[in-house]
Order: structure tokens, then C-alpha cells, then sequence
């Protein structure tokens, strides 16, 4: 079986010293290169040069570079394609891959759209052409989130009563946390969303505004309690993500280093979780092989990385996650209508800020509440 990939937006390339931007085209390429049987058939970029740089560095024949993605979709006819462009277009170029009904399956970066109602949209799109639409969270498929799930799930902490994290912003940041809070309850509804925020510098992210500071608090159906503090208030929760329960707590990327651990009434403080990697995904070598690292890099002459090891990154398993749903013909813990609600509650925040008071769900509105609050003038960009 081969499947023929191809990728809208391929970006610059970011082994360029001259580029100008970071290009996730090139890390699903990556992952696609990974498994047996799929081929990188064809790119589309609107700017020639970026799509002709991918297409070299990827083996892809002259005829698969194109600027329009819809004259590619037509002439090539790929099975999967990969989504890569900014946020904000990303509901067109769905959409658009939807109503061809060409390819199989659709594989989008995050954030899923800059708005709640083309968030919708692109499912609903791709529902309606019976095409397979996944959002790039991967943390979901990381070995250090799955372990702390099953830890979870074994009661080592008792039951869940609260989950708390910290990043750099609700929106870019912040929607693989509000994944991870959704993965972490099984996906129960949220009854309600409260947050603050503070903007006044203007702060966008890959064009798309996200802002400078802010704190919100979710209940979920079963009770459980949602906590998050982003920006320069982060420091409010110490790990990158903590689940509290009932006997005990479990901490993921601790600011003093540690990866994963937990500590219940059946262990004596902190008990350290054995892990490969960190909560970016970068690898976590051994005693034995960082010895082998350290002693390499002191002898002139020998590569830094002699004794490095192909580890997969968190999204070269989201990749293949993509692609075992796909052939399988089964559900995804990265589909679309999964993702759909942790996103919706980051618009919850927003909505939040904008009403000055509690949002109950499930999200009435369809705008983006903060881009539509700093077009305004109702967020105080610029202020002292």
C-alpha cells in the first residue's frame, strides 16, 4: 500500500539562515518519511522559491511544486494532505480540500481557525465530503502524556479534582493544553469557563492576536476543576501541567526538571516516572548514553552526535497516528470533533473577557472574542 502525500504551505525553508519564518511543512514531511509506504508526491506555496526549496529537500519531482493548491489537488489526486499555513487560513484551505473530495484524509496544523464558527465549519466540511479531518495536537500522542493518562487511569492519585497549567498564551500555546485537560477527562463536557486577561502589547503569533496575560478557571460535568495561567502570570502554577486527585498530585515538566512524577499517600514524597523524553518531545538520553555524548564532545575530531539515536518526535507520532486512522479507517484521538472542544474553550475565555462574567456552555458565538475585542478598541493595547 502507498500513500501519496501532499502539503499546502510549506513556509521557508528553516535550515535557511536568511528565512524569516518557522515552516511545520517540513516537520509533518519529516514524519511522513518515517513509514513505510508514503510518498511525498507534491507542495503547494504561493510563493514558487519556498515551494521549490521543500520540493528539493524532500525528493519531489519538479511536475509536484505548485503555487495553487486546488490546480495541485486536481492534477495530482493525493490520498493525504497535510495543512500548514498560518492560522488564519486555515478554514479556507480546508474547506477548499473538502469540496474537491479528493483527498482521503486532511491533516491541519494547530490552532485549528482564528474563529469559532470556521473551527465549525472546517468539520462540518469535511463531514460532508466524508473526508477525514485531524488537528495537529500532538502532545496527545507523546509517551510522557500517555504515561501520566495511565497513571491517571490506575488511580495513583485517587480521583481527578483538578487540572492545572501554565504556558505562554491561551490561543497558539494554549490550545494543546486545553487538548491535553480534555485527553486528561475523557472528553467530559465543560459546564462553564471564567478569565482575565491583560493585552497591552500588541502580541501575534504566526499573524493571529494572543494576549500578554491571563487566568481562567472551567468546571467540568463530573466536577472536575480546570486552572490556567498564561503569559507573564504563569509562574502562578509551577509545572507545564499538574493533575490533582483525590490521594495525591501527578506534575509534568516541573520547573525544577523533572519530566513526570507523582507523590500519593502509597509513596514517600516525589516518585520519579522513568521517561525518554521531556514534555517538548526532545529525548532524554540515559546515564550511560550521556556519558557517551559528554565523552565525544571533549575528543577533536569526533561528531557531537556520534552515538545519537532517530528518536521520533511528538509529531512524527501525531503523523503516524494520521496515518494508522486513515488506513485502519478508524478513529483518531487527533480528529476534529476532538479537538473542537478543547478549542471551543478558548473562545469560552475570550467570550468571558469580553462579557465580564461567566460563559456556560456549549459557545453561542462565532467570532474570535479577542481579535474582535482589540479591533474595537475594548482591550487596552498600547496602554502604560
Amino acid at each position: 500500500m502507498t500513500d501519496r502525500i501532499a502539503l499546502v504551505g510549506t513556509g521557508a525553508d528553516p535550515d535557511d539562515p536568511d528565512s524569516d519564518g518557522f515552516a511545520m511543512a517540513y516537520r509533518h514531511a519529516a514524519g511522513y518519511q518515517r513509514i513505510d509506504g508514503c510518498e511525498l508526491v507534491a507542495c503547494a506555496d504561493i510563493v514558487r522559491e519556498n515551494a521549490e526549496a521543500f520540493a528539493d529537500a524532500h525528493d519531489i519531482s519538479a511536475k509536484g511544486v505548485y503555487e495553487d493548491y486546488e490546480t495541485m489537488l486536481s492534477e495530482v489526486e493525493p490520498d493525504v494532505v497535510s495543512v500548514t499555513v498560518p492560522p488564519a487560513i486555515h478554514a479556507d484551505i480546508v474547506v477548499g480540500c473538502a469540496e474537491t473530495e479528493i483527498p482521503d484524509a486532511i491533516h491541519c496544523e494547530k490552532p485549528m481557525a482564528t474563529s469559532w464558527a470556521d473551527c465549525r465549519r472546517m468539520a462540518d466540511a469535511c463531514d460532508d465530503a466524508g473526508i477525514r479531518l485531524t488537528i495537529n495536537h500532538q502532545r496527545r500522542t507523546g509517551p510522557i502524556f500517555r504515561e501520566a493518562k495511565s497513571l491517571l487511569d490506575e488511580g495513583a492519585i485517587g480521583d481527578l479534582r483538578r487540572i492545572e497549567w501554565s504556558t505562554k498564551n491561551l490561543f497558539d500555546a494554549g490550545t494543546h493544553l486545553f487538548d491535553l485537560s480534555m485527553f486528561y477527562t475523557d472528553e467530559t463536557a465543560v459546564e462553564w469557563v471564567l478569565a482575565g486577561l491583560d493585552y497591552r502589547e500588541e502580541n501575534r503569533w504566526f499573524g493571529t492576536h494572543n494576549e500578554n496575560q491571563a487566568i481562567a478557571q472551567w468546571k467540568y460535568e463530573n466536577g472536575v476543576y480546570g486552572l490556567a495561567a498564561t503569559g507573564r502570570g504563569s509562574d502562578l502554577i509551577d509545572p507545564y501541567l499538574a493533575l490533582s486527585g483525590t490521594d495525591g498530585r501527578i506534575e509534568l515538566g516541573a520547573s525544577d526538571g523533572a519530566p513526570l512524577r507523582y507523590r500519593s499517600s502509597d509513596t514517600s514524597g516525589w516518585k520519579a516516572v522513568d521517561t525518554d523524553e521531556n514534555v517538548w518531545g526532545d529525548p532524554l538520553p540515559s546515564k550511560f548514553r550521556a556519558g557517551l555524548d559528554l565523552a565525544a564532545q571533549r575528543v577533536p575530531g569526533v561528531p557531537d552526535d556520534l552515538f545519537g539515536v532517530d528518536y521520533p518526535s511528538h509529531i512524527d507520532r501525531a503523523i503516524a497516528e494520521v496515518i494508522r486512522a486513515h488506513r485502519t479507517e478508524s478513529d483518531s484521538v487527533l480528529d476534529a470533533s476532538v479537538a473542537l472542544k478543547g478549542t471551543e474553550l478558548i473562545f469560552a475565555a475570550y467570550e468571558s473577557v469580553r462579557r465580564r462574567g461567566r460563559v456556560d456552555l456549549p459557545l453561542t458565538v462565532d467570532d474570535n472574542p479577542l481579535e474582535s475585542m482589540v479591533e474595537e478598541g475594548l482591550v487596552a493595547v498600547g496602554a502604560e
